[in-house]
């Protein structure tokens, strides 16, 4: 049982959802707002926000970027809400009960943990081109795929 529990938190964390979004902010500039589920962590936020950068360098016509700055933000937190409680009891002489009562809380985790990058995008020629990173390299050989169909999940 504790094997086929480990095997389905595994899975929920695979399939974890994420998302990006990319705002133009000038030509060859934009921003990267990222959020993952809280089975991803800072740094599943933190790969979905650079995987982006390197999709909308490339949607936006460019082959290579700098990111220039960053932030990143926890809303994750947990709450502990209702809950059962379990009373055994045995019977003891003289029509008295000896009980044990077992709580159990119902535990919620919520939120998102977030990462935001400044990017500037260029192009071959563009002074900074050299020292820039190459968008389709930083996604692998699955790039194509990936510039389709976006992100949403932290792997």
């Amino acid at each position: 049982m504790l094997k086929h529990m480990a095997v389905a938190a595994v899975a929920l964390a695979l399939a974890a959802c994420a998302a990006a979004q990319a705002t133009r902010t000038s030509a060859n500039t934009m921003i990267i707002d990222a959020e993952a589920d809280p089975e991803c962590g800072a740094t599943g936020a933190s790969r979905v926000a650079a995987r982006a950068a390197a999709i909308e360098t490339i949607r936006a016509g460019f082959d290579r970027y700098i990111i220039t700055g960053g932030a990143a933000q926890n809303n994750v937190g947990v709450a502990t809400v209702g809950g059962t409680a379990t009373t055994y009891g045995t019977r003891l002489g003289g029509g008295t009960y000896s009980a044990t009562t077992t709580y159990t809380p119902n535990t919620i985790i919520y939120g998102t943990h977030d990462r935001m990058l400044k990017v500037v995008m260029f192009r071959k020629g563009d002074p900074g081109y050299e020292q820039a990173l190459d968008a389709r390299q930083a996604l692998g050989p699955e790039w194509q795929e990936l510039v389709k169909s976006g992100i949403r999940t932290c792997l």
